[in-house]
């Protein structure tokens, strides 16, 4: 395994609770090299709308609240707001969370659509062909290119606007909430794994959010022995005590971190937003389990790392960026965190891969 980025040192040392930097090191990610540097501008100047938003508003209450938005033909999602507090690693060790805000629901078609068929020229990267002949920010965004394979094709899957987007990669994930934040002036990603179990237990400390009884498992969740082999329409079962749904089963959801078997048992309790930054494309984690998962796979602290045989059917070389074609049972909700976050942080939230230009395109 190659070094540790220095990157990587900055997030154990500002979102893992004071762990020591190399002596060469510096704490602001200024710093640092980030990744897709050519695309920082743009990054900039989302989070000066961000920052101007909060200026011209009184103080945002930390309540849950329902968002428009414009590219979705006016479509909306609700943010509940979860309230700070302690998560329970194991019966010795805790980490702290600061108070954010999380989708009600895994992001449906409804909104998910209109980005990623965003009838727009763009190069496979996601950029604009022709930029000089767009001047909107939001189609600054990088955006996927028209999917190569149909994800419907089959009939299997259903893509009606109240169904859960799927099949997006963890970087397509991620660019999702760069747009969004373009339009709507609040920063939004993806969760840290924390955070994910974090709201799924709403307080609970048992298996599931409902309790251990896996008989009871069909109540909340879309899981093998009841979906009839695909997804099925969010909001659907009962929701967790803080009013989420389908935290278990349905699809199953990206959430930040990569996967390091080492990095849960390595976290110091007292740790303050946890987040295990990945270095590289795989594995990544996926949280909750879906429709195609047994109960003991939808358990609060269950994982589901994720695969280059997720593309298994993309013939592209490279393969793409924006779509895992064997990810039916794959999608996400989002987070906004109470404080903003610096541009270069936002940049690093919205911009995961590491990879490089000279990588193996197997790696992709």
């Amino acid at each position: 395994m190659r070094p540790l980025q220095p990157l990587l040192f900055f997030f154990l040392t500002n979102f893992l609770g004071g762990e020591t930097l190399p002596a060469t090191t510096s704490s602001t990610p200024e710093d640092y090299p980030l990744p897709a540097p050519q695309k920082l501008p743009i990054t900039k100047k989302i989070h000066a709308k961000v920052v101007a938003k909060a200026n011209a508003t009184a103080k945002t209450k930390h309540e849950t609240y329902r968002e428009t938005v414009p590219k979705a033909k006016g479509a909306e999602l609700t943010m509940v707001a979860i309230p700070g507090g302690t998560l329970a690693l194991d019966k010795k060790r805790t980490v702290e969370l600061s108070p954010f805000w999380i989708s009600s629901i895994e992001i449906p078609w409804s909104l998910y659509q209109a980005y990623y068929q965003n009838d727009l020229g763009r190069n496979k990267d996601g950029s604009l062909l022709e930029p000089e002949k767009n001047t909107s920010l939001v189609d600054a965004v990088s955006q996927p290119t028209p999917q190569y394979h149909d994800m419907f094709l089959s009939g299997q899957f259903d893509n009606g606007p109240n169904y859960p987007a799927m099949n997006m990669t963890h970087h397509a994930a991620s660019k999702f909430c760069q747009w969004l934040t373009a339009q709507t002036g609040n920063f939004y990603r993806l969760p840290t794994e924390a955070e994910w179990e974090y709201a799924c237990r709403a307080g609970a400390t048992t298996s599931y959010s409902f309790g251990s009884d896996e008989n009871q498992i069909g109540e909340y969740a879309w899981y093998y022995d009841n979906s009839d082999d695909t997804y099925h329409q969010t909001g659907q079962k009962k929701p967790n005590a803080w009013g989420l749904y389908d935290m278990h089963g349905n699809v199953a959801e990206w959430v930040l971190d990569g996967h390091d078997p080492n990095y849960r048992s390595s976290l110091k309790s007292g740790t303050t937003n946890p987040w295990r930054i990945a270095e590289t494309r795989y594995p990544r984690i996926v949280k909750g389990g879906s429709w195609d998962d047994d109960p003991e796979d939808l358990t609060i602290t269950s994982q589901t790392k994720s695969s280059k045989d997720w593309k298994m059917i993309d013939p592209q070389v490279p393969k793409s960026i924006w779509y895992h074609t064997n990810g039916q049972h794959v999608g996400f909700r989002i987070v906004r965190s109470v404080a903003i976050p610096s541009a270069e942080e936002m940049h690093l939230f919205w911009n995961t891969d590491w990879w490089t230009p000279d990588r193996n395109a197997e790696d992709l």
